[in-house]
């Protein structure tokens, strides 16, 4: 089961190529320049060392949210596009759900934190049980320290934000909190396709004709639209 895995939903970008659970080739790269000035490459090289044509996947597999308004469309109608021209199916993965998965490790809580900037952060919380994670608290976005409210035991933080945010986190948790190790904050496109694995695994997959990434937040369109209408 071949897989082409995108992430770019952050300052990151990850693209790689999967077989069932064999890793074929990732390639990464941090960068303040829009996503769709390398995507297309990356792609492409990948494709190069492994010798797979880009059309010949049995899935596609993309972040879809939340993260980078910009970065998610860009890496969602890449995917799409694909997807549709190779009539296979498109799996949508949660950039939170992917940090936690990079993350579970020692401590029977998970909560992933990516920046929103405007002083928040895009969230979720997951248990760690018998080595797989569920989600416990669905995703938001909400200032750090409202969301460190929702934390009630030992936790690691992964992400961007958990960078960004490091001494608020110390303050209000103290030695509760653990930050996750420097390599496990960059979204990567082999655990985007692990998870779209186990998804096509139990037979689920997303409808390409109505995918759509998944913000979370409302855009500042959208918000300033709204504020003229009240």
């Amino acid at each position: 089961m071949k897989i082409l895995a995108v992430d770019t939903a952050t300052t990151g970008c990850s693209v790689a190529l999967t077989d069932g659970e064999h890793l074929l080739a990732e390639i990464n790269l941090v960068s303040t320049q829009t996503h769709s000035r390398h995507l297309a490459g990356m792609i492409g090289e990948a494709c190069r060392l492994t010798g797979l044509a880009v059309g010949g996947m049995d899935a596609y597999a993309v972040v879809k949210g939340p993260g980078s308004f910009t970065g998610l469309r860009i890496g969602v109608s890449t995917v799409k596009g694909l997807a549709e021209a190779a009539g296979r199916p498109i799996l949508g993965i949660s950039a939170l759900q992917t940090l936690a998965e990079q993350a579970a490790a020692s401590t029977p809580l998970v909560c992933p934190l990516i920046d929103a900037r405007r002083g928040e952060v895009y969230f979720s919380t997951y248990r760690v049980i018998d080595g797989a994670i569920v989600e416990r608290h669905p995703e938001d976005v909400l200032p750090p320290d409202q969301a460190l409210h929702k934390i009630d035991a030992p936790c690691t933080f992964v992400g961007n934000g958990a960078v960004l945010y490091r001494s608020i986190i110390r303050d209000n948790l103290g030695e509760s909190a653990y930050i996750a190790h420097s390599s496990a904050h960059l979204i990567r496109a082999s655990t985007v396709a692990r998870l779209a694995w186990k998804r096509l695994g139990n037979g689920d997959s997303d409808e390409v004709a109505h995918f759509v990434p998944a913000y979370v937040r409302k855009s500042d369109a959208q918000i300033n639209r709204r504020s003229r209408c009240s």
